[in-house]
């Protein structure tokens, strides 16, 4: 059996594919939206329309840029690993989602409207990190930089393309942005510390699906304290991180 050649992807080339992606994703809602006359996530027909047919197209897209760059096991498997206790990260985003998930809000809308919202926003974390997490810092290792300039670019692009929801969101995609950007740091280490990309796009996935759980499936939905968890981690582990920056990468003896 022959391998698929590996390709090269260039800077200019990335940005077309991440242009593309994104137009699927806000012009496929767009569209959607509008021909389902849905606005919103509080019913399975909404999610279907809104969530599953475009973010299923830019998963579909991610996986074939994927395949037709023949990095489909660069992008699955990690061979960078770091030390141990950097398991810390995805631990606690675990937590953070176990916590922050409304279960009271998802009894009241039935078992139909959790299974297509858990596919969701499982096709968010497989593309987002898929697109990022996968080629972005294939790319950028391909391209000779160091470890933490692939580390801080994959998370800066991650948040910059997320200004595209200034779409439907005005203002409020700055912050997001922001905040997106360090939330793709975290999940590049978990992608480092488990050896892949799969532990970061589930959880990617999960911690979508906690937040709208709190904030957007029911009528007139009240706050959910529990969904000041998924907040609150993003802080912790970046103290974390920051006080335990230097001893993240093995030594030269791989401890």
């Amino acid at each position: 059996m022959t391998r698929t050649a590996r390709r090269h992807l260039s800077y200019p080339m990335f940005a077309v594919v991440v242009i593309v992606y994104l137009a699927i994703i806000q012009g496929g809602g767009i569209l959607m939206r509008h021909l389902s006359g849905e606005d919103d996530f509080r019913s399975t027909r909404a999610v279907f329309y809104g969530m599953i047919i475009p973010l299923g197209a830019a998963l579909i897209f991610t996986y074939a840029v994927i395949a037709s760059l023949g990095w489909l096991r660069p992008v699955l498997r990690d061979d960078r690993p770091t030390r141990s206790w950097v398991r810390v990260v995805p631990i606690m985003l675990l937590v953070a989602i176990g916590g922050g998930i409304s279960y009271t809000a998802l009894a009241e809308k039935g078992w139909l409207f959790v299974v297509v919202l858990l596919i969701a926003t499982q096709f968010v974390g497989w593309g987002e990190e898929g697109m990022f997490r996968g080629v972005g810092v294939v790319m950028l290792r391909d391209h000779g930089l160091t470890e933490g300039r692939v580390a801080l670019w994959s998370s800066v692009i991650f948040g910059a393309v997320h200004l595209a929801n200034g779409i439907t969101h005005g203002a409020s995609a700055i912050f997001q942005a922001v905040i997106v950007s360090v939330a793709g740091y975290f999940f590049y280490l978990t992608r480092r510390v488990t050896r892949g990309n799969v532990a970061n796009s589930v959880i990617h996935g999960l911690f979508d699906f906690s937040l709208l759980t709190g904030t957007a499936i029911l009528v007139d939905q009240t706050f959910y304290p529990g969904t000041l968890l998924p907040m609150l981690v993003y802080p912790l582990l970046a103290i974390i991180l920051l006080v335990r920056r230097h001893s993240i990468e093995l030594d030269s003896r791989g401890q």
